[in-house]
C-alpha cells in the first residue's frame, strides 16, 4: 500500500521540527495561564505575543523559501501579501469595534467618521462575519498573485527583472494604503481592536490561543511545503530552477508550475499576516515598505534557502537579534548589522545555518548508509540460498 503523501515526506528532520513546533505550541500557553508569575517557569503575556509574532514571520518566510528555494523565484514583493492578509483580519477587527469607539458610530470605524464618509465603502461589506474575513485572507492574496504571475510569467519575465516587478508592485501598494481616500486608514491604518470570535483580543486567553492558532498554522504551512517539495511536482520545481530552458523543452508548461507555486505561496503569506495583525494590534502602510519584503529573503538566507527548516529558524533568529539590538545604544545600527549579517552568510555560509549544518552530516550519513548496506548484504547471503547452486 503506498504511503500517505504527508506520510511519506516526513522525515526525521521534518519530524524533531513539528515536535519542536507542538511542544512550544502546547507548554508556552500553558506556562502562561496556568503558572503564577512568581515562577521560574511563567511565560509573561507580552513574550507570548513576541513569540506569536515570530511564529507567523517564520510562516511567511516558508512561503518565500518554497518559490525561492524550490522554484529559483526571488520575491521582493511577498510582504505584500502579508500585508494584504494583515488588512484582510484588520478589517473584520474594527468592524467588531462597533459603538465603543471614539465617535460611538455602530458601522462606520472612527478613522471614516473623522473623514465624513457618509456610507460604509463596498468593499468593507461582508467583514462584519469572520468567515468571509477568512475567505477573503486566503483570496485577495491569491488572486493578486496569480493575475501578477499570469503575466509576469507568460511574459518570460525571469531573475533580477521579476524581483524588481514585485518590489515596484509593493512599492504601488505602499503609496495605495498611505491615501486616506482609499478607505484603509491612510498612513494611520487599522488598529484599536476590541475582540476577535467575542473574545477580548488583549485577554491573556486570548493571546495564548492566538499563539496556538500561529503555531498550527506553522505546522500545516510546513507540512503543505513538504508535501510540494518531496512530491513529482517538486521534483519539476527544481527542475525549473536550475534548467528551465531544459525543463521546458521536455515538454512541461513551466509557466502553470510557476503560478502554481507562486500563488499558493500568496496564500501563505496572507495567513501568516492574518494571525499577525491581531497579535500585534496593529497594520498599517508601513508593512508594504519594500525593505519588509528583502528582510524576509533575508531571513531565509541566513536560515537556508531551500531547506524550510532553516527559512522558519532564520526568522525566528533574526528577528529575535532584531528585538535585542534595537531596544538599547545598538538599535540606530541594526540595517547594518543586518546588512552585514547577510553579506558574511553569503561568504562563510553560502548554504545557511541549516545547510551548512546539513553538508556537515553528509559524510557521516553516507558511511552510515554505507555500513547499513554491507550489514544487509552480509544478511542476505547468510539467509537466503545461493542463486547459483
Amino acid at each position: 500500500m503506498t504511503p500517505h503523501i504527508l506520510t511519506r515526506s516526513l522525515n526525521r528532520g521534518a519530524l524533531i521540527f513539528l515536535l519542536v513546533v507542538a511542544a512550544a505550541g502546547i507548554l508556552l500557553p500553558l506556562s502562561n495561564l496556568l503558572l503564577p508569575e512568581s515562577s521560574a517557569l511563567h511565560v509573561p503575556t507580552y513574550l507570548i505575543s513576541l513569540f506569536g509574532k515570530y511564529v507567523c514571520y517564520a510562516i511567511l518566510a516558508l512561503s518565500i523559501d518554497l518559490i525561492w528555494g524550490y522554484c529559483g523565484i526571488l520575491s521582493l514583493g511577498h510582504g505584500a501579501f502579508f500585508a494584504l492578509g494583515g488588512y484582510a483580519m484588520g478589517m473584520y477587527l474594527m468592524r467588531q469595534i462597533g459603538s465603543r469607539g471614539v465617535y460611538g458610530n455602530p458601522i462606520l470605524p472612527d478613522f471614516m467618521v473623522f473623514l465624513n464618509y457618509k456610507a460604509l465603502p463596498w468593499y468593507w461589506y461582508g467583514f462584519d462575519h469572520f468567515w468571509f474575513a477568512a475567505l477573503m485572507v486566503l483570496l485577495v492574496p491569491g488572486l493578486l498573485a496569480f493575475c501578477f504571475g499570469w503575466l509576469a510569467f507568460r511574459s518570460r519575465v525571469t531573475g533580477v527583472y521579476l524581483s524588481i516587478i514585485t518590489q515596484a508592485m509593493t512599492y504601488a501598494l505602499l503609496l495605495a494604503f498611505f491615501r486616506n481616500d482609499f478607505g484603509f486608514g491612510g498612513n494611520n491604518g487599522l488598529t484599536d481592536f476590541k475582540d476577535i470570535l467575542g473574545f477580548n483580543v488583549q485577554a491573556e486567553g486570548t493571546r495564548a490561543a492566538l499563539f496556538m492558532l500561529s503555531c498550527l498554522a506553522l505546522a500545516i504551512g510546513f507540512l503543505i511545503c513538504r508535501s510540494v517539495v518531496t512530491s513529482k511536482l517538486g521534483k519539476v520545481l527544481i527542475a525549473i530552477r536550475d534548467a528551465e530552458s531544459r525543463t521546458r523543452f521536455l515538454g512541461y508548461r513551466v509557466e502553470s508550475y510557476k503560478l502554481f507555486v507562486f500563488t499558493l505561496s500568496a496564500c501563505m503569506a496572507g495567513v501568516a499576516g492574518a494571525l499577525y495583525v491581531p497579535q500585534v494590534g496593529i497594520i498599517n502602510p508601513g508593512e508594504f515598505a519594500p525593505g519588509n519584503s528583502i528582510e524576509a529573503v533575508i531571513w531565509v538566507a541566513v536560515g537556508g534557502r531551500g531547506t524550510l527548516i532553516g527559512a522558519a529558524l532564520g526568522a525566528i533568529v533574526v528577528n529575535y537579534a532584531k528585538t535585542v539590538f534595537t531596544s538599547g545604544p545598538l538599535a540606530p545600527y541594526w540595517l547594518f548589522m543586518l546588512g552585514a549579517m547577510f553579506v558574511l552568510v553569503t561568504l562563510l555560509l553560502p548554504k545557511g545555518i541549516v545547510g551548512t549544518v546539513n553538508a556537515w552530516l553528509e559524510p557521516w550519513k553516507a558511511k552510515r548508509l554505507s555500513r547499513n548496506a554491507e550489514s544487509a548484504a552480509r544478511e542476505d547471503g547468510v539467509i537466503k540460498p545461493n542463486m547459483a547452486e
